[in-house]
């Protein structure tokens, strides 16, 4: 059984970087000082840990409503823990008075943020040097 939690950074930073370290860092190729850009102390956490207790997604929301660095580790993906992690945000955010979330989706992932209700908004950009597009849900 998955457990997900809005956690802080500080508290559980091991385990953030520990799934961000493998699917960003070692997965992707995406620099360390890109992925950790000192904004992680100002956010609001997600963070799932599998039956054994082992960190295997993690995703932050800023303030703004803006998610990010959302992560799955590899083989625990299609598994329903990146969609349960978006509805874990979309609660924490309606309990702040948003009216929307919005995150930069992965060319490879607007399939995915499509299927839970996201609309797409705006062009194509890179960041990373990976093609992206920005993304809406409305609370």
């Amino acid at each position: 059984m998955l457990m997900i939690r809005i956690v802080d950074f500080a508290t559980f930073e091991k385990d953030i970087r520990s799934v961000r370290n493998a699917v960003f860092t070692e997965e992707q190729k995406i620099s360390s000082l890109i992925d950790f850009d000192g904004k992680d102390p100002l956010c609001d956490h997600v963070l799932c840990w599998d039956d054994q207790g082992i960190p295997v997604g993690t995703g932050r929301m800023q303030k703004s409503g803006h998610i990010g660095r959302l992560a799955v580790i590899k083989e625990q993906r299609h598994k329903g823990i990146g969609t349960a992690m978006i509805n874990a945000f979309c609660e924490l955010a309606k309990r702040k008075y948003l009216s929307y979330v919005y995150l930069n989706s992965q060319e490879s992932a607007i399939a995915f943020y499509l299927k839970i209700g996201f609309i797409e908004e705006g062009e194509i950009f890179f960041e990373a040097g990976i093609a992206h597009r920005k993304m809406t849900f409305s609370l």
